[in-house]
């Protein structure tokens, strides 16, 4: 009689380890494929849509509409403006606060330190924006004009598309959103790759979406 003990769970085979190391593979490529499909999603039919509208933006026609506001310098506010205005004269700087204050109130703009184009007769600021423009002008007699145009809500989101005139904090955006539809398409591949086996259309499939765009771009694109 051999003493009895507790069993000992099975040593895996060597042919049950590749498969072990799939299931993991697969797992964690399926995780990353469903977060990154799941911070991409809105983007990328965002993306999606303006990619068609900017196709045919020529056939999307645009009514501008413009909005031209004007007002009068406070006297007080005139000498300084008259005075800066030498100061700086052919350069770019911000409007002094007082400056900025006032327009802020007169017209529907934030002008606080964006830069103005300076000279001896007048202080442009240009506020471009996507979907739009617009442009606030004091000149040294006291007169001041802001003109805005407002191309509409298409021209607005085929600008955000392309990053126009969006800031800082978009572009950020745009970048992260570019590395999760790598991170998207990178998994898709590999879980593909990993299902081609079981498949055979799979290889075909993607060698024709490859293949396609560079058969028309060199075929049709002058």
């Amino acid at each position: 009689m051999h003493p009895t003990g507790p069993s000992q769970p099975a040593s895996p085979t060597p042919s049950a380890l590749p498969g072990a190391r799939r299931a993991v593979w697969l797992k964690q490529l399926h995780q990353w494929h469903w977060i990154s499909s799941a911070i991409c999603l809105m983007a990328m039919l965002l993306f999606s849509f303006t990619g068609f509208t900017l196709n045919h933006a020529a056939q999307i026609e645009a009514k501008p509409q413009v909005t031209r506001l004007k007002a009068a310098l406070p006297e007080p506010l005139r000498a300084q403006l008259e005075a800066y205005a030498a100061e700086h004269a052919d350069a770019e700087v911000p409007l002094p606060a007082e400056l900025a204050d006032w327009a802020n109130g007169a017209f529907p703009v934030d002008v606080r330190g964006k830069r103005a184009e300076w000279s001896e007769e007048d202080a442009y600021v240009a506020l471009p924006r996507p979907g739009g423009d617009a442009w606030l002008r004091i000149a040294a007699d006291g007169s001041a004009e802001y003109e805005r145009t407002d191309r509409g809500w298409i021209s607005w989101l085929n600008d955000m598309h392309k990053g126009r005139n969006t800031g800082v904090v978009w572009s950020w955006f745009i970048d992260i959103f570019a590395i999760a539809c790598l991170v998207f398409c990178i998994t898709g591949f590999l879980i593909l790759k990993f299902h081609a086996a079981n498949r055979p259309s799979t290889w075909p499939v993607i060698g024709f979406g490859i293949v396609l765009p560079a058969v028309i771009a060199l075929l049709f694109v002058h």
